[in-house]
């Protein structure tokens, strides 16, 4: 792709985002793109293929920009409060962009798919990849925590919770009418999810055990972070060790 094409077809994405964010999904239409960012309607269409595609690929734009100011904050003295804080960024994007997001996690996702789906696949791989770099700062908040040991369930178990209860409870959010919205759902549905996967206080002992597969798990995010200490066969033995040590407190080593 030329550097013109690739300039031509970004400004479409650009314009068709501030569409998207300030009017909807239905501002985003051939007539207004094509204004908004000076080309002609068959332009779009030879980049896109079809207006879904252009809406996926805007909304993935909207979504980028999000990720990228997140990405950005600074880590502040409490994980725990950090990861918190995610959560309600991520639901107060979600009812500020309610197009993007319901075109990115699923209620439009399905809708609307014209001709054009070799553009199509390729703006849907664009999306995931949006989604992916979002799910990489959830991460990195979680490892955070487990790192202070404070959490009572690996990683990964932890930031498949977290996005599932936060995606669940922002789409609940926005199918619901303004006037009839409750964000103590929000706050409920966070509480319950960290209730779930932290421990009381710096990994401390417990009759369950959770002492012991907090240190363990926070053991797992520190030689994460890759010092070769140990040989490879160490690494795989400890790893073994660890994850079992870590599922005595996580029902069954999750």
């Amino acid at each position: 792709m030329s550097d013109r094409t690739t300039d031509v077809r970004r400004k479409i994405v650009r314009a068709a985002a501030e569409l998207l964010r300030e009017g909807g999904r239905e501002a985003v239409s051939t007539r207004a793109v094509s204004a908004a960012a000076n080309v002609q309607a068959p332009t779009i269409y030879r980049h896109f293929g079809d207006m879904h595609a252009l809406r996926l690929a805007a909304a993935r734009e909207v979504l980028a920009r999000y990720v990228a100011q997140k990405a950005a904050r600074a880590p502040g003295a409490d994980a725990v409060e950090d990861l918190r804080r995610g959560w309600d960024m991520h639901v107060a994007f979600g009812l500020a962009n309610p197009a993007a997001y319901t075109l990115l996690y699923g209620l439009d996702a399905g809708e609307e798919r014209g001709e054009g789906e070799g553009e199509e696949d390729r703006e849907g791989e664009g999306a995931a990849s949006a989604m992916r770099d979002g799910l990489a700062v959830l991460r990195a908040l979680v490892e955070r925590v487990a790192k202070a040991g404070r959490l009572r369930v690996s990683v990964p178990f932890a930031v498949q919770l977290i996005h599932a209860g936060g995606s669940g409870v922002t789409l609940a959010l926005i199918e619901t009418p303004a006037k009839e919205r409750d964000l103590r759902l929000s706050e409920v549905m966070r509480e319950s999810v960290l209730g779930a996967i932290l421990v009381e206080g710096e990994a401390s002992p417990s009759p369950r055990g959770e002492g012991i597969a907090a240190r363990a798990i926070a053991l797992q995010a520190a030689l994460a972070d890759g010092e070769e200490v140990l040989s490879k066969g160490e690494r795989v033995l400890l790893e073994e060790w660890l994850v079992r040590l870590a599922g005595a407190g996580a029902g069954g080593g999750r």
